[in-house]
């Protein structure tokens, strides 16, 4: 049993995981390297491949069925390495259905050609970096469930959790096995994950880089706009600041889309309401990495490079300061992954020309929402609530509940029923 800053951080996927495995044959849990999904899993296997290791691989490789005929749960850690596991899982669980047989863990998607959907048979399951309630921040007072269930209960809850413990939590990032690190180690740690993904994650993915160099500078563009809805056209000028030749869409699209495979990139959906009562609504994602930490590592930023707003290089338009951006970040993981445990989906809303904007938009399966502002503000006035009660007249009854993620102290209700919640009192 290991105590202290090692010891397991209990998760909150870890009911779903476990509700899932009691009825289904096989789940995969997916998510960005580091997230925890290997440890998490493997408490609850009886045997273990790990696939990214040559001999086990191999072993896997010249006799799938043996493998598969393992002591159950089987574990088939990182299964890309090998992505015929897949298809022999999906016909594994064919011939038997058995609850509880296989737990399959992955970083990416194959770079070889398509493995069958495993729809029916195959359970994906999104992991994150740990959220603030994971982590043990604080204990939160205010449930996102609760919210859902659109009774607007009372809100209360006092939080000792101020702004610098933010930025420590940003900067520490939700990696289980990088943030219990003192702060260089974390530095260094967080500067190996990033190369890694240039150096070994992308020739993984069949797409070797030729220019480091103009891929670090698309991700540290991408990073600085955080929180936005920025063109990518936009993020790729930003990236190749003082260039007169801007390279291709054909060279920094696949950036995107082997990030997104490596669940590096987590940008959030507009919302598109299946009902008419909002019109022109934008489409464009709002950029987010799977963990603030990353943003904050690619642009050099610490401490006190955000608490004193420093200019953000490569810069971006956006209102507000950095720190108001991944502290968004931070709020957005926290939402997203509560939501997942509330079977709900987050999105954001943004009208075409900015008038109205909401945060984070979680939507119950009957398409019912909380709507959530985040600020960074240890108070809210009328200012911060304008767009909360916009959509409170556009949407009535569909509108379950709606709140202000803040880095205040008290959780409470204003007198028009919008809540007011400290970010470390928000928990599943």
């Amino acid at each position: 049993m290991v105590d202290g800053p090692w010891a397991y951080h209990s998760r909150v996927v870890d009911t779903e995981l476990d509700e899932l495995l009691e009825g289904l044959a096989a789940v995969a849990i997916e998510g960005a390297k580091a997230v925890g999904k290997t440890v998490t899993a493997g408490r609850r296997a009886a045997t273990i491949y790990e696939l990214d290791r040559d001999p086990v691989r191999e072993l896997a490789a010249a006799d799938l069925r043996r493998v598969l005929s393992s002591t159950p749960p089987v574990l088939l850690d990182e299964w890309q390495r090998l992505p015929a596991v897949w298809d022999a899982v999906r016909r594994a669980v064919d011939d038997d259905p058995s609850p509880g047989r296989f737990l399959l863990t992955g970083s990416a998607s194959p770079a070889s050609p398509q493995t069958h959907s495993g729809a029916g048979r195959i359970i994906r399951l999104r992991m994150r970096p740990l959220s603030l309630a994971e982590r043990g921040v604080a204990t939160p007072t205010v449930s996102l469930a609760g919210l859902l269930e659109g009774n607007r209960s009372a809100i209360t809850g006092r939080s000792d959790v101020g702004l610098e413990r933010y930025v420590e939590e940003i900067l520490a990032s939700g990696f289980p096995g990088i943030r219990p690190l003192g702060a260089r180690a974390r530095r260094a740690q967080l500067d190996g994950y990033l190369a890694r993904i240039v150096d070994r994650e992308f020739p993984e993915m069949g797409r070797p880089v030729r220019n480091p160099g103009a891929l670090h500078r698309w991700m540290a563009a991408y990073a600085a706009a955080t929180a936005t809805t920025a063109s990518y056209d936009a993020i790729r000028d930003a990236a190749t600041s003082g260039e007169g030749d801007k390279p291709a869409k054909t060279t920094t699209q696949p950036y995107r889309d082997i990030l997104e495979h490596l669940w590096v990139l987590d940008p959030v959906p507009a919302w598109a309401p299946t009902r008419n009562y909002l019109h022109q609504l934008g489409a464009a994602p709002k950029h987010h990495l799977a963990d603030p930490a990353l943003a904050a590592r690619l642009l050099g930023l610490d401490a006190a490079a955000l608490l004193e707003d420093r200019p953000v290089r490569p810069a971006l338009p956006r209102d507000g300061t950095f720190l108001g951006a991944l502290f968004e970040a931070l709020v957005t993981l926290d939402v997203r992954v509560y939501a997942q445990a509330a079977e709900a989906r987050v999105h954001h809303l943004r009208t075409h020309r900015g008038t109205h904007e909401v945060d984070l938009i979680v939507v119950r399966g009957d398409q019912r929402i909380v709507a959530l502002e985040v600020k960074l503000s240890a108070v809210v006035d009328d200012h911060d609530v304008r767009h909360l009660r916009w959509l409170a007249n556009e949407l009535g009854d569909d509108l379950l509940d709606a709140a202000v993620i803040t880095t205040g102290e008290f959780a409470y209700r204003l007198p028009d029923d919008i809540a007011v919640i400290p970010a470390a009192l928000l928990g599943p």
